[in-house]
């Protein structure tokens, strides 16, 4: 927990070299707050120092949710101190929003805050993301729980092809390429027209796929140039791709990618469905379709079809929440499509949310096995991933995840219509925090923001937003009886 947050208030001074940059005095409280993360987090550690230092399983689920918790509360002390977000409940959520990837915002006013301040709030996407990665393939499958399990059954790391087998040095490597797509992802938005500031915010927040952007308008803003959303669209597609794939990529052996089963699926989900979206924009959603390109007019509406198409489809199933266009105003049918498309989610070992590709591959295999089953009772029929008969106590892991997500999906829901949401706006909320997503339905669509909220209804949605991202077993366990007998 020291660690976290001496790690924390690092980043926080890296946001106040960026106030210091652009002459903000806000710097100053933003460095006032990252002293404080450094001296509480070196006080932690030194009163600790001599304790042994070995996980079992019940500390593994305390120091993942203790320890999001604790980043997320000292994550709101730049907010609180610079004024920026005087009420700690809006504070508190904007944070757990950004460490959890989710992209929600109480912000009204994005383009008047301090940079520091819309830097910090991106690193805030930027360090939950890496935290995901990590989590997603070193640490979740040791405790049982990580949708990597079907990847690493065996041992930390990719299982067969693992990275390296020892923890530290799989989180180096895939830390390593996360941060140089960051890096290259930034270097093309800045060569395509964005200014330095927006390009490393904005590849922050891709990678990560949080959805915070430097513009009220969010990447909308850059309509009239084509080229930036497609550098994004290709990113969130890596981000929501497994980030142990980019490493075979990078090693060259893109044949374990092409024989990836999940991949397979996820890259066939994106096409299909910005396919559908972009032949329905074209011809029936009568939307404002720009295109600053020099071409006869039929092929720009094509391209801006096709470009907003894939664009959203990739935002809301990698959990990214990027917003080109309002697709609540398109058309029923595709406000249903993306309605599911919030269900999906992004590859295991990705830093997207939502219930991820591969359980979905799981489930319903699951089911047509369960037809042959019906009709032959005595014959052993494994459901096969990757070509591997999958374990059926990882099968019993996914069914009871999908259950416990639809419940807790329902109960955050029933929550916000208590407070007085209607029901759109109620199952929007719900299922954007659920599943980090960021813009949802009704009034919370991708031209409102969180901010109407009261108060209680934001510490909700932030609940949600901790268990989704969390993977929904680490949290949730903490709050059964047994979990705390010791026996």
């Amino acid at each position: 927990m020291g660690l976290l947050l001496l790690f924390n208030g690092g980043f926080m001074s890296i946001s106040s070299v960026v106030s210091a940059i652009y002459s903000e005095f806000e710097g100053w409280y933003i460095l006032l707050a990252a002293a404080v993360a450094v001296i509480t987090g070196g006080i932690a550690m030194y009163f600790t120092r001599d304790h042994v230092k070995v996980l079992q399983k019940k500390e593994g689920y305390l120091i993942v949710t203790f320890g999001w918790l604790i980043m997320a509360f000292a994550g709101t002390m730049p907010y609180v101190f610079t004024g920026a977000i005087p009420n700690y409940s809006d504070a508190f959520f904007e944070t757990m929003s950004g460490f959890t990837t989710t992209g929600a915002s109480i912000m009204t006013d994005i383009e008047s805050m301090p940079r520091g301040i819309l830097f910090w709030r991106s690193l805030t996407h930027w360090i939950g993301g890496m935290g995901i990665i990590v989590l997603a393939v070193a640490i979740l499958p040791l405790l049982g729980i990580g949708g990597m399990q079907l990847f690493a059954a065996e041992a930390p790391g990719p299982s067969g092809d693992k990275l390296h087998p020892r923890i530290t040095d799989t989180a180096k490597r895939l830390w390593i390429i996360y941060v140089g797509f960051t890096g290259i992802e930034a270097l093309l938005l800045k060569l395509a027209g964005m200014g330095w500031f927006d390009a490393v915010n904005h590849a922050l927040s891709t990678l990560s796929t949080g959805g915070f952007s430097t513009k009220n308008a969010s990447v909308a803003y850059w309509n009239e140039t084509p080229i930036i959303q497609w550098i994004i669209v290709v990113f969130m597609f890596i981000a929501g791709a497994n980030f142990v794939l980019s490493y075979f990529a990078i090693k060259g052996q893109f044949r374990k990618i092409i024989r990836d089963t999940e991949f397979k699926w996820y890259a066939a989900f994106v096409l299909g469905f910005s396919i559908l979206g972009a032949t329905l924009i074209y011809f029936q959603a009568n939307v404002a379709l720009t295109s600053s390109i020099d071409h006869p007019m039929v092929w720009g509406e094509l391209e801006s079809a096709v470009r907003h198409s894939t664009f959203q489809v990739l935002a809301v199933m990698t959990t990214t929440g990027f917003v080109s266009a309002d697709y609540t105003m398109w058309t029923p049918f595709l406000t249903i499509m993306f309605f599911g498309l919030f269900f999906l989610g992004g590859s295991a070992g990705s830093t997207s949310g939502g219930i991820k590709v591969v359980r979905h591959i799981i489930l319903i295999r699951n089911g047509v096995m369960e037809f042959k089953r019906t009709l032959h009772p005595n014959a052993i029929l494994p459901v096969r991933f990757n070509n591997r008969a999958v374990p059926p106590q990882i099968v019993f892991n996914v069914l009871g995840f999908f259950i416990l997500y639809m419940l807790s999906f329902i109960v955050g829901a029933v929550g916000l219509a208590a407070l007085g949401l209607d029901f759109e706006t109620a199952i929007g909320g719900s299922l954007t925090s659920l599943g980090n997503v960021g813009p949802a339905f009704g009034k919370l669509s991708p031209v409102d923001n969180f901010a109407w909220l009261p108060s209680i209804g934001k510490w909700w949605c932030a609940f949600l937003m901790l268990i989704g991202r969390l993977e929904l077993f680490t949290v949730l366990i903490l709050l059964t009886p047994f979990f705390w007998r010791n026996r």
